[in-house]
C-alpha cells in the first residue's frame, strides 16, 4: 500500500505544481525520483535512467518527426498570413450574428489541418474579441468558443487529423490516421453540435440579462473598425484590414487554404495508396527495428504530408516570407518544448509502471467495465490525461504501460483496432482540459481572463460534452461495430 500512496502523493504534486507553472522538465523526473524512494524496491539512479530517460527517449524517437514538422508548418502559415485569412474569411462570410459559429469554424479549418492550436489561438483571439464586441457577446464567452474549436472535435475525433492525438495510438494498434472514420465524423459532430448548443445558450442568457461585451482596453481598433463598417453594410472588405504586425501583401483565400487542403487529402493517399503499394519488407531486418509496415505506416504518412504542404506553403508564399530561415528556425525551436514536456511525463508514468503497485493499480483499471474493453481504456486514457494536464502525456503513458494489455483484450472480444484508437484518442479529449491544462492556461492568458470569469465554458465544452461524445463513440462501436 506505500507504493500505491506514493503513486497518488506524486501525481497530487503533478497537478498542483503543474498549475502553479513549475516545469514539467523539472517537476516529472523530481517525482519519478520521489516515487522511487518512497516505495524503497526501485533504485534511485537506475530509476532515472534506464527507465525514465528510456521511455522519454524512445518516445522523442518515435514521434519527434511529428512535433517538428507540425510546428514548422504552423509558423509558417502564422508568418505567411495564411492562418489569418482563413480566420477572417470564415468570419466575414457567417458575419457577427453568427460569431460564435464563425470563430468556432475557423479554429476548426486550421486545427484540422494540422496548424497548432497555440498558433490558432493567437491568431484568431484578436479577431474574436473585435466580432464579439460588435455583436455585444460577453467577452468571458471567447475562451470556449476557442476551446471548441481548437481543443475539441479536431483533435481527437475526425479522421484524418494530423494531430499528435491521432497519431501516437497507430504503433500500439497497427492503424491509421483514418481510423474508423465513420464513427469519428459522428462523434466530431456530437461534439460541435453540442458545444455550440451550449455556448449559444449561454449567449441567449447573457443577452436576456443585459450583459454585453464589457469594458476591455486589448482590442485592436483596425479589425473593430473593419467589422463595424461590414456589418454597417459599407461594402467593406475585412481581407483588407491587416492588424498591427501582419504582412499587407496577404494571401488568397485559395493559397491560404491550399497546404491545409494538401495535408489532409496526402495523408489519406500516401495512407491507402502510396505506402501499401510499396515493398517494405526491408523493414523486418535488424537494423530497421524488426517491424511491419503496420507499426509505421501512419506516421509515415503524416510525415510525407506535412513536408509536402510545407514545400508548398513555401513555395506559394516565398515572397510573403522575408525571413524564411528565421520562420524556420522559430517553428523547429517551438517543437522543442512540447516534445520533451510530453517525453517528461511519459519517463514518469513508465517509472510508475515499474512497481509493484502499479499492478494492483492496472488490475483495477482494466477490470473496470467487465468483457468490454473499451470501457476500461477509455477511463485510464482519460484519468492518465486528467492527472498529467496532458491529451498525449495521459494518452502515451496509458499506452506504454497498458498498450499491449489492450490490444489483447480488444482481440479477444472481437473489437477492432480502428475502434480501439478511436475511442483512445477520442479519450484524450476530456479530464485532459482541467484547470491545470497548460493549454487551458496558454488560452485564459491570451484572453486576459482569468479561471474565475471563463473556466466554466471551457469545462463545458472541452471536458463534458468529450466525455458525453465519448460515451456516445463507445455505446456506438458496440452496437453496430467500426465503420
Amino acid at each position: 500500500m506505500i507504493g500505491v500512496f506514493a503513486i497518488v502523493v506524486a501525481l497530487t504534486l503533478l497537478i498542483v505544481l503543474a498549475y502553479r507553472g513549475l516545469s514539467l522538465l523539472i517537476l516529472a523526473p523530481a517525482l519519478a525520483a520521489l516515487v522511487a524512494l518512497v516505495s524503497v524496491e526501485a533504485p534511485l539512479l537506475a530509476s532515472y535512467t534506464q527507465v525514465f530517460m528510456g521511455a522519454a527517449g524512445d518516445f522523442i524517437v518515435r514521434y519527434f518527426p511529428l512535433f517538428l514538422l507540425g510546428a514548422v508548418f504552423g509558423k509558417l502559415m502564422e508568418d505567411s498570413g495564411s492562418a489569418e485569412v482563413l480566420a477572417r474569411a470564415v468570419i466575414q462570410r457567417l458575419g457577427d450574428a453568427r460569431a460564435i459559429l464563425a470563430v468556432v469554424l475557423s479554429c476548426a479549418i486550421m486545427t484540422y489541418g494540422g496548424v497548432s492550436l497555440f498558433v490558432v489561438a493567437f491568431a484568431v483571439y484578436p479577431i474574436a474579441a473585435a466580432l464579439f464586441r460588435q455583436a455585444n457577446l460577453p467577452k468571458r464567452l471567447i475562451p470556449g468558443t476557442i476551446a471548441l474549436g481548437a481543443f475539441t472535435f479536431t483533435m481527437t475525433a475526425l479522421p484524418g487529423t494530423p494531430a499528435i492525438q491521432n497519431a501516437i495510438p497507430m504503433p500500439y494498434f497497427g492503424t491509421s490516421p483514418f481510423a474508423a472514420p465513420g464513427l469519428g465524423i459522428l462523434t466530431g459532430l456530437m461534439m460541435l453540435v453540442l458545444g455550440q448548443a451550449w455556448l449559444s445558450h449561454r449567449a441567449r442568457r447573457a443577452r436576456a440579462a443585459g450583459e454585453g461585451y464589457g469594458d476591455h482596453a486589448d482590442e485592436p481598433p483596425p479589425i473593430d473598425k473593419a467589422l463595424r463598417e461590414h456589418a454597417s453594410g459599407e461594402g467593406f472588405d475585412l481581407m483588407e484590414v491587416p492588424p498591427e504586425g501582419r504582412p499587407r501583401d496577404l494571401p488568397s483565400f485559395g493559397l491560404a487554404i491550399l497546404p491545409i487542403v494538401l495535408v489532409i487529402v496526402l495523408n489519406l493517399v500516401f495512407t491507402a495508396l502510396i505506402i501499401p503499394a510499396m515493398d517494405t519488407d526491408y523493414l523486418a531486418e535488424p537494423r530497421f527495428g524488426a517491424t511491419g509496415i503496420d507499426a509505421v505506416r501512419g506516421v509515415w504518412s503524416v510525415i510525407a504530408a506535412l513536408v509536402f504542404a510545407i514545400l508548398v506553403l513555401v513555395f506559394t508564399n516565398l515572397r510573403r516570407l522575408p525571413k524564411l530561415t528565421a520562420s524556420l528556425d522559430s517553428g523547429a525551436n517551438a517543437s522543442l518544448l512540447p516534445i520533451f514536456n510530453t517525453a517528461s511525463l511519459v519517463g514518469f508514468g513508465s517509472v510508475v509502471a515499474s512497481l509493484a503497485a502499479f499492478d494492483l493499480i492496472s488490475g483495477w483499471v482494466t477490470s473496470v467495465g467487465g468483457d468490454n474493453p473499451l470501457i476500461s481504456l477509455a477511463i485510464a486514457v482519460n484519468v492518465l490525461a486528467g492527472m498529467t494536464g496532458s491529451a498525449s502525456g495521459g494518452m502515451s503513458i496509458a499506452l506504454a504501460t497498458l498498450g499491449d494489455t489492450y490490444m489483447a483484450m480488444g482481440q479477444a472480444a472481437g473489437i477492432s483496432p480502428e475502434l480501439m484508437h478511436r475511442v483512445t484518442a477520442v479519450a484524450t479529449g476530456g479530464l485532459d482540459a482541467l484547470p491545470h491544462n497548460g493549454a487551458v492556461i496558454t488560452l485564459l492568458s491570451i484572453c486576459g481572463l482569468t479561471h474565475r470569469q471563463a473556466y466554466l465554458d471551457v469545462a463545458v465544452v472541452a471536458m463534458l460534452v468529450p466525455v458525453l461524445s465519448l460515451i456516445f463513440l463507445i455505446a456506438a462501436g458496440t452496437l453496430v461495430g467500426t465503420f
